[in-house]
């Protein structure tokens, strides 16, 4: 039955707050565009920080608090026993200075030196406890946000991925998420420790003598300034060097995915060079901010150095006006040295500050964006579906603002019905199968699955009911018995075993040299494309669905081959909803109902004889194609 009305429904746009519950910090806000990801590093801009990115990214320490808190811990032991030994010798060298007989002071010398040992094993215990346990405690947060991250992409809509390259979200969550991690880990515990140094070194400065203290403390804002402003700079170049990092992985994948074109073609020379420009613009931002960490690195290391000759010119000076004692100057010096180490960590802290909050930001831009198919409010979960399909006054368009791919098309499927789609390539009929699982949403009208809005059903759910075998085939590296064992994970050997005789696909499994447990490579690579096809039909088969949507999927076979999966597919028909597109039309002949598609809707319906007999575009492509 065709069901034609003249007006177009408008879409209902009502808010969708079924999706996933937000990480466990305050909630973020999220984009609707997945263009808004950051692409061209030349429009790199340095990364805001507001207060729910803060949130969110302080938030995955909560579940470690007690092990942050060890690690703190031995950060203050670190920085109190580095204060404390300048401390012992400045009392062994007063006890020297100030002895009649200096060898009645040894035992009081030994008992400082015992004490001295014991700090510095107090010290490396601490160094390892933070070496050790830190990173660890960092590792399992980048895992955890690597893993939230995962599953956040694993909920993004179509629609994301045909606007995204998978080479730059690799990179987000490889090398982003490795900064993430080492901030985590690092920053806590150099705060610390440098704060607390820096605290303790300048109260025990000021103890010893005030002017020399005075002169080394007005050296720290110009540093400090000199340090903000290259930090700057190089946060600016590390954004760039991520953006750029992540097309040389894109250019990687693409070239290495499709290696077989490649050679085929000849055309190792022309992805050379493509390799190369992408190279070349990694090269270039590593360059910038190599100049400006070059600029930043001379200045922090320069900063001490005048420090420690100013200590000792000024020093001597207050010494030879017996101002200071050789012990204060001794001890001054030694406590310039402990001054270099939070000098260091909080240069060591701004660097992994650029790198992990970057990362960081380029991680929460996919978290910000909101995945366009999602469940509406109070939307049910569909037990078993009886397969009625209905379309109303469907429209659908690609983009808001691009052509109707399908316009007013309205359509009834009866439950269990076989029906055909035909048509020349670019009238929608790949796009009308995949609005029934919802990997698109209709622009106008709705689509109906037992009666019930497809958008009122669960997402889960109602691809649970679907069965889908694509255009494009896929299959996951691993053994043939994984990717089939994918359609229905509780599947038992046999049931794997008749849906692959089902497909036509047993006799050549068993053939390959471990049979169902041979491993079939990246992408089924050591497969032939029938072969492939017909794995990926089983996979639809055992998932038991039904509604099932074959979309061109015995392209690939060989005649043999197709008229064992057309037996297959009319014997799975008799019980279940099924949509076959195909432009080999030997393929649906025998389909209760075929559906001739072309840019203007549906102009011809009927079964093949009837389709014949009325010698419309049905008959001109059938004996097209007879004729071949």
């Amino acid at each position: 039955m065709l069901i034609r009305s003249p007006e177009p429904q408008t879409r209902d746009d009502a808010p969708s707050p079924g999706e996933p519950s937000p990480p466990p910090t305050a909630p973020i806000t999220r984009t609707r565009r997945a263009a808004s990801l950051s692409e061209d590093p030349n429009e790199a801009s340095t990364p805001r920080l507001t207060r729910a990115r803060l949130a969110k990214l302080l938030g995955y320490y909560r579940p470690y608090l007690p092990l942050l808190a060890l690690d703190l811990a031995c950060a203050v032991l670190i920085s109190v026993t580095a204060l404390l030994l300048p401390l012992c010798a400045n009392h062994v060298t007063r006890l020297l200075l100030g002895a009649d007989d200096p060898s009645a002071t040894l035992p009081t010398i030994y008992a400082m030196g015992g004490l001295m040992l014991a700090l510095l094993a107090v010290q490396a215990f601490a160094t390892l406890f933070v070496d050790y346990q830190g990173h660890m405690m960092g590792a399992k947060m980048e895992a955890a946000l690597r893993r939230e991250l995962f599953a956040h992409c694993q909920r993004l809509s179509f629609s994301f991925y045909d606007r995204q390259r998978v080479g730059q979200l690799m990179s987000r969550v490889t090398h982003d998420l490795f900064d993430v991690g080492e901030l985590y880990h690092h920053g806590p515990e150099d705060l610390a420790i440098a704060v607390l140094k820096f605290a303790g070194v300048t109260a025990i400065l000021f103890t010893l003598d005030v002017p020399l203290a005075w002169m080394i403390l007005a050296f720290i804002p110009p540093a400090a300034f000199y340090a903000l402003h290259f930090n700057s700079r190089v946060n600016a170049a590390m954004l760039q060097v991520k953006e750029r990092v992540g097309g040389v992985s894109e250019r990687v994948e693409d070239s290495l995915a499709g290696i077989r074109v490649v050679q085929s073609f000849a055309n190792e020379a022309l992805e050379n060079r493509r390799f190369d420009v992408a190279n070349r613009d990694f090269l270039e931002g590593r360059r910038i901010g190599y100049r400006s960490e070059a600029f930043l690195w001379s200045g922090t290391t320069v900063f001490p150095q005048i420090v420690t000759v100013m200590v000792i010119v000024a020093g001597a000076v207050r010494v030879a006006q017996g101002a200071l004692g050789v012990a204060e100057l001794l001890t001054f010096l030694l406590c310039v040295a402990v001054l270099v180490d939070p000098v260091d960590r909080l240069a060591n802290l701004a660097r992994l500050w650029q790198s992990g909050f970057t990362g960081f930001v380029r991680v929460m831009e996919i978290f910000e964006t909101e995945p366009d198919i999602r469940d509406r409010l109070g939307a049910i979960a569909l037990g078993r579906a009886k397969g009625a399909i209905t379309f109303e006054t469907v429209g659908f368009r690609y983009e808001e603002d691009g052509p109707h791919v399908l316009k007013n098309l309205s359509l009834s499927i009866r439950p269990g019905e076989f029906v055909a789609l035909v048509g020349a390539s670019g009238a929608g009929k790949s796009s009308l199968c995949a609005l029934i699982p919802r990997f698109y949403d209709v622009t106008e009208g709705r689509i109906l699955v037992d009666g019930i809005d497809i958008r009122d059903i669960r997402l889960d759910a109602l691809r649970r009911n679907v069965g889908i075998v694509q255009q494009d085939v896929y299959l996951f590296a691993g053994t043939v018995m994984e990717n089939l064992r994918y359609g229905r994970p509780d599947a038992t050997d046999a049931e794997v075993e008749a849906a692959a005789r089902a497909a036509n696909a047993h006799d050549f499994i068993r053939a390959l040299p471990d049979g169902y447990a041979s491993d079939i490579g990246q992408r089924g690579v050591k497969l032939s494309g029938g072969q492939k096809q017909r794995l990926t039909i089983a996979r639809a088969i055992l998932k038991d669905a039904p509604i099932l949507i074959f979309d061109e999927a015995t392209s690939a076979l060989d005649n043999e081959s197709e008229r064992a999966v057309q037996q297959a597919l009319l014997s799975l028909a008799k019980s279940r909803t099924t949509l076959v597109i195909a432009h080999r039309l030997s393929t649906v002949q025998r389909a209760d109902r075929i559906l001739v598609l072309t840019e203007t809707g549906i102009t011809e319906e009927g079964s093949h004889e009837e389709l014949i007999a009325a010698n419309g575009a049905y008959a001109r492509l059938y004996r097209a194609q007879a004729s071949l």
